[in-house]
């Protein structure tokens, strides 16, 4: 069985990442606002980006790691630009506060 980490772009210019082990159905429910929340507030969406893994536990830690990406981000992975996307992960400017490592109180 296969599974989706997908990206769906959103009226306003928002962003929605998910994953799902039935892509088309999945989009289908997202478009007739069938599921509640983000993307039906922020309706119409269209697929912009999908990629298919091995199991439920990797699309979603790929569904996680992509949330947490800056719009540049996305965009670049929507283009499949590989090279920006390395660039921008080199650039950041701070810790990632998901790694507990910000230098909020922090003891010299």
């Amino acid at each position: 069985m296969s599974f989706w980490c997908y990206m769906l772009h959103c009226r306003g210019g928002a962003f929605y990442v998910g994953h799902t082990d039935d892509l088309d159905a999945r989009i289908s429910q997202h478009q007739s606002g069938l599921i509640p929340g983000f993307t039906r507030t922020y309706a119409p969406v269209t697929l912009v980006w999908s990629q298919e893994f091995a199991s439920r536990t990797e699309a979603l830690e790929a569904e996680r790691r992509i949330k947490g990406w800056s719009r540049a981000k996305k965009l670049a992975l929507i283009r499949d630009d590989w090279v920006l996307i390395s660039a921008l992960a080199k650039n950041k400017n701070g810790p990632s506060t998901s790694s507990g490592r910000t230098g909020v109180g922090a003891v010299s």
